[in-house]
């Protein structure tokens, strides 16, 4: 038998709540702590499509990266979709549990896995958390990642791997020069735009994060640093990555789970 709280309780050693990001909402949603759970599915969001999804499998459990409930609802009425939603988690009795900030602060968490998949390497914490923390074997915890490509590129050379990687047929760029070779890369999943400030200190010669605001952009690029902005459903990453890191988990500790990964996309914007 496995609970709700033996998951959040093994969780809390790779990735604590308290990591978090300000006032962030991570933690529990939906569940009891003392819920059996024999099936999970991992997700970057919550969204009908995904609470279908898991239904359909028979899924008990899910594991987002991002919160299902950012703002506490004024009333609950299924006349709304959102919290028509919510009705049909409590009434098929899945949980949910969200990791967001604090998976991306984690050593081996969100920014680890993109820097990885980018191809950055000798990476250390682009924003590291406040007061300064540290894992039990000394790693610094921290969002984002600053680090090098193994050999310097251009720009749109590291432009066309984003894309592939991301299966996307495009992506916004900020740049003066598309062919500048470039080599130390800041990465920051998610809406990272507010900390470019912190890329350029560090030395960072492209910066790749999501939802890159108008005004900012023009700042960055007047600055002097190349933005390439996959979107936020970049942190889609997560899913495959928290399905293997549960299974390793349940092995070890002999739960009798499956997992898997979604198969939504529940990114919002399509390019044409």
């Amino acid at each position: 038998m496995t609970t709700i709280q033996q998951f959040m309780d093994r969780f809390e050693r790779f990735c604590p709540e308290t990591w978090r990001y300000h006032e962030d909402p991570v933690g529990l949603h939906f569940g009891k702590r003392d819920q059996e759970i024999h099936h999970i599915l991992t997700t970057l969001d919550v969204r009908p499509e995904v609470v279908d999804e898991a239904i359909e499998l028979g899924c008990d459990f899910i594991v987002a990266h991002h919160p299902v409930i950012f703002h506490r609802p004024n009333d609950l009425t299924e006349d709304d979709p959102q919290q028509a939603m919510y009705a049909k988690l409590i009434r098929h009795h899945i949980g949910v549990y969200c990791a967001h900030t604090n998976l991306d602060a984690a050593p081996g968490g969100m920014n680890d896995w993109l820097a990885e998949a980018y191809g950055i390497i000798d990476t250390e914490v682009l924003v590291p958390n406040e007061p300064a923390t540290f894992t039990e074997d000394g790693k610094r915890v921290g969002m984002g990642r600053i680090g090098r490509l193994v050999e310097p590129m251009r720009v749109r050379a590291l432009v066309e791997r984003v894309k592939a990687y991301h299966h996307l047929e495009g992506v916004r760029v900020v740049s003066a020069d598309l062919d500048q070779m470039v080599q130390r890369v800041a990465v920051l999943g998610g809406d990272g735009g507010s900390f470019y400030h912190e890329a350029l200190a560090q030395g960072a010669e492209v910066y790749i994060t999501g939802d890159a605001y108008y005004h900012t952009a023009h700042d960055m690029l007047a600055a002097g640093l190349t933005v390439i902005d996959p979107g936020h459903h970049m942190e889609s990453i997560c899913k495959d990555h928290l399905t293997a890191l549960i299974q390793s988990w349940a092995q070890k500790d002999h739960w009798q789970v499956t997992v898997r990964s979604s198969i939504m996309n529940t990114d919002p914007f399509t390019f044409l």
